[in-house]
């Protein structure tokens, strides 16, 4: 069986500079992974701002097309989909919720939207049926949002929108891009557990980019950490943190460690958040 997602020696270079001055910039570098189609699972890329994290979360999402190696969703080049059907498969969740929504558009038609292009809500009740069962796996309803405005809903619950929004298309792989660095800290252990809950009830894999060494301890089942686009580091998270080999690695999380939050790593983050070294808060 072919893996659900398979990164093949990726690379991606930009061009930096003017019409006579210009340089390449390698943003990602050689990064190969994969994830099994018939086990879900939370990976975790993990890096300080200037890592490639983000970049590579754009390449799989097919937002910029690798340099070099390849990207493949079930066996096939990521570049090969018809937009609507990879998209129905792969879907995002961004940093910021509230530049992810218009705020002059309501909320409940932004579910009724994907549901009816990408889950099959071929009219307004099947569409309104999906986006209730989705806002329902988040802890809302379409009651509470419907008729509403991104203004009218905290952060966290318009990341949960946002994280519903994404489950109405039943995607097999979610991709969430620093999800909870904009969420107040006491929710963000919320949305991690959440995504946990979204692993083993739905059978759903998240690749989920973050600064945050805790809740990336507490959550993931397998990460890599990356430093100037190359991975300097792959396995199973817990023992990767908790006996990081490489010395970025280890510079990373002795920098970020206090007295409070070195329980973190043994028992699991606290509300307390743990931050990677040049990170923004």
């Amino acid at each position: 069986m072919s893996p659900l997602l398979e990164l093949d020696r990726v690379g991606k270079s930009f061009s930096r500079g003017g019409l006579f001055s210009s340089r390449r910039i390698e943003a990602v570098k050689d990064v190969s992974f994969a994830l099994p189609a018939e086990q879900p699972e939370i990976f975790t890329v993990i890096g300080e701002s200037g890592s490639g994290k983000s970049t590579l979360a754009r390449m799989i999402l097919g937002i910029h097309a690798p340099s070099a190696g390849a990207i493949r969703l079930l066996g096939r080049d990521v570049a090969s989909y018809e937009r609507n059907a990879f998209m129905a498969q792969v879907q995002p969740i961004f940093q910021n919720p509230f530049e992810a929504f218009n705020p002059l558009k309501q909320l409940d038609r932004y579910l009724f939207m994907t549901a009816q292009r990408f889950g099959g809500g071929a009219d307004r009740k099947a569409a309104q049926a999906l986006a209730d069962e989705a806002l329902n796996q988040v802890g809302l309803s379409l009651a509470e949002i419907s008729g509403r405005f991104p203004h009218e809903l905290s952060g966290g619950q318009l990341q949960r929108v946002a994280i519903a929004r994404a489950l109405v298309a039943r995607p097999r792989l979610i991709v969430a891009d620093e999800p909870v660095s904009m969420v107040d800290a006491s929710l963000r252990m919320s949305i991690v557990n959440l995504f946990g809950r979204l692993r083993d009830e739905l059978g759903l894999s998240i690749i989920y980019i973050t600064h945050d060494l805790a809740t990336a301890y507490y959550i993931s089942d397998r990460l890599i950490i990356m430093q100037k686009g190359d991975v300097v580091e792959a396995g199973p998270a817990r023992a990767v943190l908790s006996a990081p080999a490489h010395p970025y690695s280890r510079q990373l999380r002795d920098a970020v460690l206090t007295p409070d939050s070195a329980a973190a790593f043994r028992d699991g983050p606290s509300q307390q958040t743990v931050h990677a070294p040049g990170a923004k808060r």
